[in-house]
């Protein structure tokens, strides 16, 4: 079963290509990191500020609109599995006809996506990935 997480926390530093998100339990306590670019990074934190609207259309403001026109609603992001340190994760889509669509994503873009939305779209995790990453970062 699926775990509901949120973003915690998201460390940019210029110093380096790898910035760091954080997810948490939204009932519980376990907590990960995910490294990611630092595009995906500055967009996910700009999205989080109150307020933010970008002047043009984002890469995943493109995301949203491509699936509305296609009838269909973005409904939650699912990090489901990790390999290799490579996390991999679907963006869940709900076609009007309610036949559910799951688009391979990277977890940053998925998240991303789930940001644009107020409130932000859920963030599950596998309770496989869950346990493996967690076990990693203690």
């Amino acid at each position: 079963m699926p775990v509901e997480m949120q973003l915690a926390r998201i460390i940019i530093s210029e110093l380096t290509d790898n910035q760091v998100i954080y997810l948490k339990e939204v009932n519980g306590e376990r907590e990960f990191p995910i490294l990611i670019g630092i595009f995906e990074a500055t967009n996910i934190d700009r999205r989080v500020k109150e307020d933010y609207q970008p002047p043009r259309p984002l890469t995943h403001d493109l995301i949203v609109r491509i699936a509305e026109a296609l009838d269909a609603t973005v409904e939650s992001v699912i990090i489901s599995d990790l390999n290799d340190h490579t996390y991999f994760a679907q963006l869940r889509l709900i076609r009007s006809d309610g036949e559910t669509i799951d688009i391979d994503s990277r977890p940053s873009d998925a998240i991303a996506v789930a940001v644009t939305f107020d409130p932000p779209l859920p963030i599950y995790v596998s309770e496989t990935v869950l346990d493996e990453a967690t076990s990693t970062t203690s």
